[in-house]
């Protein structure tokens, strides 16, 4: 919450992280040599901005923080009058009659969603043209989001645990920031394409979702369908440098861009599946047009900056999908918390842990043998 006019801390923290991954790339292109210099696409330090288009982003994040904060109040405010009248007793029922299948289903599709995310990096890395063996890439991309995913600020928490992995296999900081916001690009270019397609394919269904004539959300989905166009249209360029928030970026071309389509489409399907098959059976959705309400669902989540969407994500489900009863509807959201969130929280942290005794272990056991020889 703002204080004294600062921006919240999630805010300032990313500002923070901006300045010192400003830094870290200035220092490695100032130490690399032009005769050698390297080519691989990279954030560059822009210019310095004019005081002018500095006060205008304060402006914007201050913006953007009193709109984050109102969706957080708001989605409280839903969420907290949905809770305040419900049966307990009938929430319990309700978890309890969640079959086998249905544990299972969410868990598989889970599984393919997490699976996918590891094709985030592996675009990113191609992009930056690093090898890194896959099991490494795996490793930080699954470890990276699970808990980020959980506690929230993903720039700080998944940037420092992708820069603890791949950094020990010779990845420098402005490469690991690099590698970050374009496997951001992945996931938001995924979430254009699902609103596109389901809005284009069921306007009148998600109607009953984002509460728009069917004709406003026709005009939208091919709108976003039309920007699509565009962008893979610009990334067919030779040049494809962009300037994001004071700094350069070179965009993957169209090749790559494809690749980062299919695999942001695929983690979202997967991800929606996952909910969906816990849902109560009667809900009457169509998959397309849940896809269409969890996509909006998780863009609220994210403006609220809360970890996980926690709030914001339950009370725009609570509202968009029809279900027999809020206790129902309820119990399959947190049932999906639990498997989607929580579960690979832990199995993160449990790998992270074992990972680290592993190679400790075998730092020991290295010292050991050269104290042995010597």
């Amino acid at each position: 919450m703002p204080s004294h006019g600062r921006p919240p801390i999630n805010v300032r923290l990313k500002l923070r992280l901006k300045d010192f991954m400003t830094r870290s790339m200035r220092d490695e292109l100032e130490g690399a040599s032009p005769a050698g210099a390297d080519h691989t696409p990279r954030l560059v330090a822009a210019t310095p901005a004019d005081p002018r288009l500095e006060r205008r982003r304060k402006l914007w994040s201050r913006i953007g923080a009193a709109f984050s904060l109102c969706i957080l109040v708001l989605s409280v405010f839903v969420l907290g009058r949905t809770i305040a009248g419900l049966h307990w007793g009938e929430l319990r029922a309700a978890i309890a009659a969640t079959s086998a299948e249905q544990i299972i289903g969410a868990s598989f599709f889970t599984a393919l969603s997490y699976i996918a995310l590891t094709g985030y990096d592996a675009v990113a890395l191609r992009q930056l043209r690093i090898s890194v063996p896959y099991r490494t890439t795996a490793l930080a991309s699954f470890t990276s989001y699970a808990i980020s995913f959980t506690l929230g600020f993903p720039l700080i928490t998944a940037g420092t645990v992708r820069y603890w992995i791949y950094a020990r296999a010779g990845v420098s900081a402005a490469k690991v920031a690099s590698l970050t916001i374009i496997a951001g690009l992945t996931f938001w270019l995924g979430m254009a394409l699902v609103i596109g397609i389901a809005l284009t394919m069921q306007p009148d269904g998600i109607s009953a979702v984002n509460r728009l004539q069917g004709w406003v959300n026709l005009i939208i989905g091919l709108s976003v369908l039309f920007a699509m166009m565009f962008y893979l249209a610009f990334v067919s360029r030779g040049q494809r440098r962009v300037s994001v928030q004071g700094l350069r970026l070179e965009l993957p071309g169209l090749t790559l861009t494809l690749s980062q389509l299919l695999i942001g489409v695929f983690d979202l399907v997967c991800a929606a599946a996952a909910l969906f098959v816990i849902l109560p059976k009667d809900h009457g959705l169509d998959f397309i047009s849940f896809c269409a309400a969890y996509v909006f669902s998780c863009l609220l989540g994210i403006a609220s900056h809360m970890p996980g969407g926690i709030g914001a994500f339950e009370a725009t489900m609570l509202n968009a999908v029809p279900g027999p009863s809020t206790e129902a509807l309820l119990a399959s959201l947190l049932l999906f918390r639990v498997i989607y969130y929580v579960a690979p929280f832990i199995l993160a942290l449990a790998i992270l842990g074992a990972n680290e005794s592993i190679r400790r272990w075998n730092s020991l056991r290295a010292a050991m043998s050269r104290a042995d020889t010597e």
